[in-house]
């Protein structure tokens, strides 16, 4: 499996067992593997509990939908007499299938999902998931060469990032956290962690193997932080990355402004 241009934010993860990822892309290392179980997202949330919907970050937090069974059955709408898709859990990298939750209607769930075209939603039932609440969130600012990590209101760490190239952006967008990565040598090209997001680049459709995931990750090379060094992936401070895979969820939202 393979992390394609790859920028994701990190998350407390949820895979029960280490087992081989791959290539991120934006970089070119392999072998990276799964990081060891966290706790998921932070609190419980009842199935008739109203979901977060539209924007991530309020002090209500959003909610997060993981996986019960081996896969999961996807609609195009709600109510659907057909599946859309079925998507497997754990996922590729091994980690515990999760969606973002966009909106609570009876016992169907929007969720964002981790397809191409970025953005794009389905439906599924509540019943086939578990609800947790989480109030933390990642945001980007491509410009600024920025990220801001939150709790609610609350700012929790921030620093600075390198981002994609020109011909190779960073596209903005609403994301969330899929897994997360330790590479083979924290001293290589993704840095410490990698965590993968929900989106993919929007110019290259494959990289290295992989779909061009995109991702968050760290760096063997500081100096090109602050400046547009990537395949789409967004890169931080080995230190940043490391805060992140200690205090952060899969699921965890993330925004890349634009």
């Amino acid at each position: 499996m393979k992390f394609n241009g790859y920028l994701a934010t990190a998350a407390l993860v949820t895979a029960a067992t280490l087992t081989t990822a791959a290539t991120l892309t934006g970089c070119a290392a392999s072998g990276a593997q799964p990081a060891p179980p966290r706790a998921a997202a932070t609190g419980q949330a009842g199935a008739g509990e109203a979901a977060a919907t539209g924007h991530a970050g309020t002090g209500a937090g959003v909610e997060v939908a993981t996986v019960r069974g081996p896969r999961i059955v996807v609609y195009k709408r709600k109510g659907a007499g057909s599946p859309w898709r079925e998507l497997a859990s754990p996922n590729d990298y091994g980690a515990e299938r999760v969606f973002l939750v966009e909106r609570h209607d009876g016992e169907w769930l929007r969720v964002l999902l981790p397809i191409r075209p970025n953005g794009s939603t389905g439906w599924i039932r509540t019943g086939d998931v578990t609800l947790t609440r989480t109030t933390h969130r990642v945001e980007v600012d491509p410009e600024a060469f920025r990220f801001t990590v939150y709790d609610g209101a609350r700012v929790l760490r921030s620093g600075k990032v390198a981002t994609g190239q020109d011909g190779t952006p960073t596209p903005p967008g609403r994301y969330f956290f899929t897994e997360l990565v330790r590479p083979p040598d924290p001293r290589g090209p993704y840095g410490a962690y990698a965590f993968g997001l929900s989106g993919f680049s929007p110019t290259l459709k494959s990289f290295a193997g992989g779909p061009g995931q995109l991702a968050i990750h760290g760096t063997n090379d500081a100096t090109v932080i602050g400046t547009r060094a990537s395949h789409g992936c967004v890169r931080i401070a080995n230190a940043d990355i490391t805060w992140m895979a200690e205090n952060l969820a899969i699921g965890t939202p993330v925004v890349v402004k634009g």
